[in-house]
């Protein structure tokens, strides 16, 4: 190919003499000033990201410390706090450890999920950092160049948290087994504070940085875009580098410890259940070990379909990059459902039997191939719908801006009616698959199907976070002064970076509804229910309140974006008044600022959406006992899905309208533009308002479902022996 390519200006060759397209034309790369000017911003960015990061994780320190506290306290005094070893519970002529070992070894590992969590977050947030400059310069030779720095970075934080989580989880249970020897009913039903951990950090991750991030967002796009009518980035709008510290700490930091959380869940719901199985029975380590060889395999699949977007298929237009980024769900489900089936046939045994709620079930390997391969592919429906609802590529979304021709009333109407849509697919997807592998192996079924929803979950990842890294990557080229040219680019590569994203979170929903589902199974049999009767009121009392709980904990959510947003247009308003040559251009604006209100904004706000969804288990299990709990989870688990799905469809949704109608692409785009007509003033309205609902509440639903159910499991033993205070008295 490159013989073929001529230097002169001559194309009689007939081939083209320029590996650059005339539109891809290498632009000021040799120019050191707008290096100097991107590192600098990039530093900024970082520094405000680290600092927020350092100051939450301070707090979050002082909160895992009290908690591992409480867990050892309640598990401990489940036998008031006996050394003596005890018969086991599933597997009764044997002799397991006793109950203290269990609160001990449960405490480390509920500390061990929490700080490998947090070191998820934080070193996706460094890596996306240092990325998103560099994509902003490789942007001056093509839009392919910048693509692929982009997607590598996403791809690094992928595999660092899939290898972390599945390394940290193996470590722990040969540690553990040093201590429990024989004893797995113990040693698995410990390792489920590691999934405990995981997800309580992540809640506060998602719910600060979603705050955080947002609180800028509005901050910035009120004042700026409508008011001032100046450019998204602009370095002269105050709140900017809030804006894009706020992409890191929310969407990279936040997401990475929420899938985390997930991975960590399912493989926990799977361990207990197996335990208590043949597997566990008859100590067939290797069988035991099936959901950690599945996501091991996930690792690998996922490392070949990386290849597919950055080796082998180059981005040559701006027309490529959604396609690409979709081809890698699509490459990476066919590659690990041949991966399953490997995994399944040789580390299992072709028949065993597993627990179904005090019964023994007769299951083959290929039925549990199945389960997990159905996990997988409803991901992939899921996935693929969420692009159908939220890509400016297709009709819903193109409605949604047609309808900013009448104002932003009729956008919001439209806007809402397309997130309650979109929540139709997934909900069969997740029904069928749980039908089918509950059918197959129970409850065991139903957490190896969450398992293959996340078994690819270093792609996942890697879209996911190439978002956020688009995004600063832009807001880097508009502060920079770069040509409008490379704004283009950058623009391109983050409108499928929204679409991508909110792949992202539909797969987190998703797989939070199987796992939660796995877990409450889970729950249910280590709390001794025989049966969760929707008919009696225990039951019924909790069931109501659960599906209560999602729309408290998102109008908690909302609030504190709306309260921390009305500060930020204060302040930025402020400045614009007070700093005289501000709007010119002469007067540098005080970024700083900017960053500690949405710093202390987020870090305050934080904790009472936390402290319901980490006390209403505690609450429900001691005060009402384990039936009106099984009905809080149930309740929480059916509602918070739908809530979720809707939430971030709508945002993404109203986002890429926005989006449609500044891109100007097509003559329907341009019939409604340009920027700063009426009908874009209306999206950008639309987008304001869906920015908490993608970013703070529709994500951390995920984690309010999941997160009750691990935690009602870990405190499962404390509530079947002294739950229920008010229903003894009564």
């Amino acid at each position: 190919m490159v013989s073929k390519v001529r230097v002169s200006n001559d194309s009689s060759n007939g081939f083209k003499d320029r590996l650059i397209e005339a539109d891809e034309e290498e632009e000021g790369v040799d120019n050191l000033e707008v290096t100097i000017k991107c590192a600098e911003i990039q530093n900024a960015i970082s520094v405000g990201a680290t600092s927020f990061l350092f100051t939450e994780y301070k707090y979050l320190g002082i909160f895992m410390c009290a908690f591992a506290v409480v867990i050892f306290l309640f598990l401990g005094s489940v036998k008031g706090f006996s050394t003596k070893s005890e018969p086991c519970t599933y597997n009764q002529g044997n002799i397991c450890k006793p109950a203290l070992a269990n609160a001990l070894f449960s405490t480390v590992a509920f500390l061990l999920g929490a700080l490998t969590s947090t070191l998820s977050g934080f070193l996706g947030m460094k890596i996306a950092t240092y990325a998103n400059a560099r994509t902003t310069l490789e942007a001056r030779k093509g839009v392919g160049k910048a693509f692929i720095t982009a997607f590598r970075s996403g791809a690094v934080m992928g595999f660092l948290l899939a290898a972390n989580g599945l390394l940290v989880l193996y470590a722990s249970i040969n540690l553990f087994k040093l201590y429990y020897g024989d004893d797995w009913e113990g040693l698995y039903e410990s390792i489920t504070g590691y999934g405990l951990g995981g997800s309580s950090m992540a809640l506060f991750g998602r719910v600060g940085g979603g705050i955080y991030t947002k609180a800028a967002d509005v901050g910035a796009d009120l004042v700026g875009k409508v008011e001032k009518n100046i450019p998204e980035d602009d370095p002269r709008n105050p709140a900017v580098i809030a804006d894009n510290v706020g992409d890191n700490v929310g969407d990279i930091a936040g997401m990475g410890s929420d899938l985390f959380g997930s991975y960590a869940e399912s493989s926990c719901a799977a361990l207990f259940v197996a335990s208590i199985s043949s597997f566990g029975i008859t100590h067939d380590f290797t069988a035991m070990s099936y959901p950690l060889i599945v996501s091991s395999m996930g690792i690998v699949v996922c490392l070949i379909t990386t290849l597919f977007a950055t080796d082998l298929f180059e981005i040559k237009h701006v027309s490529e990059i959604e396609p690409s980024l979709k081809r890698q769900l699509l490459i990476s489900t066919i590659l690990m459902t041949a991966g399953i089936a490997v995994v399944s046939f040789f580390a299992l045994p072709s028949e065993f039997t597993l627990f179904n709620f005090g019964t023994e079930k007769a299951v083959k390997n290929w039925h549990l191939f199945f389960c997990v391969a159905i996990g997988l592919w409803a991901g992939l429906v899921i996935g693929y719908t969420t692009e159908y609802y939220t890509s400016n590529a297709y009709s819903p979304v193109q409605d949604v801006a047609d309808s900013c021709r009448t104002g932003a009333a009729t956008n919001v109407i439209f806007g809402l009616a397309l997130g309650y849509k979109s929540v139709i697919i997934p909900i069969f997807a997740i029904a069928i698959a749980i039908y089918v592998s509950f059918s197959m192996a129970a409850m065991y079924g139903i957490a190896v199907a969450a398992l293959g929803m996340l078994s690819t979950i270093a792609t996942g990842l890697a879209i996911d976070a190439y978002g956020p890294i688009s995004d600063n990557a832009g807001g880097i080229a508009e502060m920079a002064g770069m040509s409008h040219k490379i704004r283009e680019r950058t623009d391109a590569l983050d409108a499928a970076g929204n679409t991508t994203a909110a792949i992202g979170k539909g797969f987190a929903i998703g797989s939070a509804a199987l796992v939660s589902l796995a877990l409450f199974g889970a729950y249910v049999s280590r709390a001794g229910i025989k049966t969760v009767d929707v008919l009696t009121p225990k039951v019924f009392i909790g069931l109501i309140v659960g599906a209560m709980l999602p729309y408290w904990f998102s109008a908690m959510t909302m609030k504190s974006v709306g309260s921390a947003a009305l500060k930020m247009v204060e302040e930025v308003r402020r400045q614009f008044n007070s700093i005289p040559g501000l709007m010119e251009g002469r007067a540098k604006p005080d970024y700083a600022n900017c960053v500690k209100i949405s710093t202390d904004a987020s870090l305050r706000e934080m904790i009472p959406p936390g402290a319901l969804v980490m006390l209403t288990p505690l609450i429900a299990g001691t005060f009402f006992g384990v039936e009106t709990l099984a009905g809080v989870l149930a309740g929480s688990l059916v509602s918070g899905v739908q809530v979720a799905i809707s939430a971030s469809n709508t945002g993404g949704a109203w986002d890429n309208a926005k989006k449609y109608i500044e891109a100007g692409a097509s003559e329907h785009a341009k019939s409604l533009g340009p920027k700063g007509s009426d009908p874009h003033k209306a999206a950008v309205i639309g987008d304001t308002i869906g920015d908490p609902l993608k970013d703070t509440s529709g994500p951390s639903l995920n984690i309010l479902i999941k997160l009750m159910a691990v935690e009602s499991l870990v405190f499962a033993p404390f509530f079947a022996a002294h739950g229920g205070l008010l229903f003894k008295l009564l």
